[in-house]
């Protein structure tokens, strides 16, 4: 499976009224081909705060579900909101991030996903914690965490691949408009 499959999978299991907040680089650009709505925030730059922002939407939106599109490398540079998000426990956080192994979105320098894991120090914040290996392994995940009290935290193992989603091409401040606007209502 690769990120872009694995994307769509993920953004197809959404309610209407959910929230996604989406890391930079690819994993935006694959979650606006696949499934692109006002209550989308692409984050276009500041790796590895998808998780931060997504908290911070939780937490304010105790009513809806907020996923967070996030990757190996963007988990890695902040760890620090594991821990948070873990300590504060939101019930409608669901964290679901893309694991390769790589940078890919900046040319697939490796990360430390092959060497450190991931979802067990997810585990060890106090999330609840699923792993998916395959489509039809995420897809029947994707059922059961549906009315599971978060957080949760899902590990998606992808492939590298050389498929590259369009860019956005909205301005980081229509993105922030149509999305505040979306959740307002």
């Amino acid at each position: 499976m690769i990120r872009r499959e694995a994307v769509e999978i993920v953004a197809k299991s959404l309610a209407s009224k959910d929230i996604a907040v989406s890391a930079n680089g690819f994993i935006s650009r694959d979650l606006h081909e696949a499934k692109d709505r006002a209550t989308n925030f692409y984050m276009i730059g500041s790796m590895g705060l998808a998780s931060s922002i997504g908290l911070g939407l939780a937490v304010k939106n105790s009513k809806r579900y907020v996923y967070v599109f996030d990757g190996d490398g963007n988990i890695l540079m902040n760890l620090g909101s594991l821990v948070t998000i873990g300590s504060l426990k939101p019930k409608n956080l669901v964290h679901v991030v893309f694991d390769n192994s790589a940078h890919e979105s900046t040319g697939g320098q490796p990360t430390n996903s092959a060497l450190v894991k991931i979802d067990m120090l997810a585990k060890a914040a106090n999330y609840k914690v699923f792993r998916a290996n395959s489509k039809i392994k995420l897809e029947s995940i994707l059922k059961k965490i549906k009315n599971m009290s978060g957080p949760i935290f899902v590990l998606v193992k992808i492939e590298k691949n050389k498929y590259v989603s369009r860019r956005i091409e909205m301005e980081p401040t229509l993105i922030k408009t149509r999305f505040m606007k979306a959740i307002s209502s």
